[in-house]
């Protein structure tokens, strides 16, 4: 039986893989079958990731302009702050108001003694 080379299509499609796992360490980057197997784990990742990334910053700029309520002085909290901005009709989101509350912490004084009247 005479040997077959690889095919063209085949090698194509191996070289496509190859260059999306070639900052792969080991046989993760050399080997097809590992690299298809890396290369599904690596785009659940980042399916995954990219909603966690929204939840993260989210998290923290929620943290950090609770923090800045409480360094003030404000008699309240983070939850009570974001309820009357919104009974107010107050549109900012959360990170113009950390935003606010890193770059100018006076500011964010003055907003929360108007909300408050």
């Amino acid at each position: 039986m005479t040997r077959i080379k690889w095919g063209y299509i085949a090698r194509r499609r191996r070289k496509k893989i190859s260059l999306f796992a070639s900052s792969f360490r080991g046989a993760h980057s050399r080997l097809t079958r590992t690299i298809t197997q890396q290369r599904i784990r690596a785009l659940v990742s980042a399916h995954r990731d990219r909603d966690r990334k929204k939840r993260d910053f989210r998290l923290l700029w929620i943290t950090g302009i609770n923090a800045v309520i409480l360094g003030v002085g404000v008699s309240y909290s983070y939850s009570i702050l974001i309820h009357n901005l919104y009974k107010k009709q107050l549109l900012l989101n959360h990170k113009i108001l950390a935003q606010i509350a890193i770059s100018s912490r006076n500011c964010l004084y003055m907003i929360s003694n108007e909300i408050r009247k």
